[in-house]
């Protein structure tokens, strides 16, 4: 009974880390894709590796819509 008592505190323990590191690195890129004029769910992107390269790379060298309305 205790074994199955831990394993689930660890369970819950583990999947509240890893919301919180999602959101410590996801909120940021949200930001800064807004201010860039661009949607919040191209941060997502940037937690899968290489594809997280590949949207830095498109990020950077594409035309920004905020700098368009200026």
């Amino acid at each position: 009974m205790e074994e199955d008592t831990l394993d689930t505190f660890t369970t819950v323990y583990g999947v509240v880390i890893i919301a919180v590191l999602f959101a410590i690195t996801v909120v940021p890129f949200i930001r800064i894709f807004q201010k860039a004029g661009r949607t919040g769910w191209w941060a997502v992107l940037m937690v899968i590796p290489l594809v997280n390269i590949i949207v830095l790379w498109i990020f950077a060298f594409s035309t920004w819509p905020a700098l368009d309305r200026r």
